[in-house]
């Protein structure tokens, strides 16, 4: 199965803000985005699976599809109380255990990057059931890179070396078991 891996379209005014989970409005370049990443895609999904959040569905609705479904487990990781904050105004206190071991500590309220991980996991595993050849993914920057840890054994603690673009598009082909799992492409937007 062809998997593309879409992250969403430029937010509004997120430059220094920790936004997760949060609703973010999309950039006054939409449409333009949208169409590019449209001209990218192949000419119909089977099915595409979207964040149930704004910042997706909205991108989904533009692809080719013959149906879009939305999966909590493809919402970006949660920041609990971080969320809408800027990054400046977060406490060192705070801040630099979650810093000194992303992968394990949560924010106050929120979800550590192993527990996001492990829901893209079991969206993958059971996404290798879909009696589907083509599926578009639209998601958010963490859960493209988790996406990458778990097709292709990325260490978690080194996810954030692999830069992912607003509308990006990342191809994988999903094998029947992990073992046949690989990359085939990535098309910057």
């Amino acid at each position: 199965m062809e998997v593309f891996v879409i992250r969403h379209t430029a937010v509004k005014e997120a430059q220094g803000l920790c936004y997760g989970q949060s609703e973010m409005a999309l950039a006054e370049t939409f449409a333009a985005e949208s169409q590019r990443i449209v001209d990218r895609c192949p000419e119909i999904f089977d099915v595409v699976f979207s964040s149930p959040l704004q910042r997706c569905t909205q991108l989904a609705g533009q692809l080719p599809t013959r149906e879009v479904q939305t999966d909590d487990r493809l919402k970006e990781v949660s920041f609990g109380s971080w969320e809408q904050k800027a990054w400046n105004d977060i406490t060192r206190t705070e801040l630099d255990p979650w810093m000194d071991d992303f992968v394990d500590v949560a924010p106050p309220d929120g979800e550590s990057l192993r527990q996001l991980y492990t829901r893209v996991n079991e969206f993958l595993n059971e996404l290798r059931n879909v009696p589907h050849q083509r599926v578009g993914v639209v998601t958010h920057a963490g859960v493209v890179r988790c996406v990458w840890a778990a097709l292709l054994g990325v260490p978690l603690q080194n996810i954030f070396k692999i830069e992912v673009s607003y509308g990006q598009i990342q191809v994988f082909e999903l094998g029947p078991e992990p073992a046949f799992d690989r990359w085939i492409s990535s098309v910057v937007n």
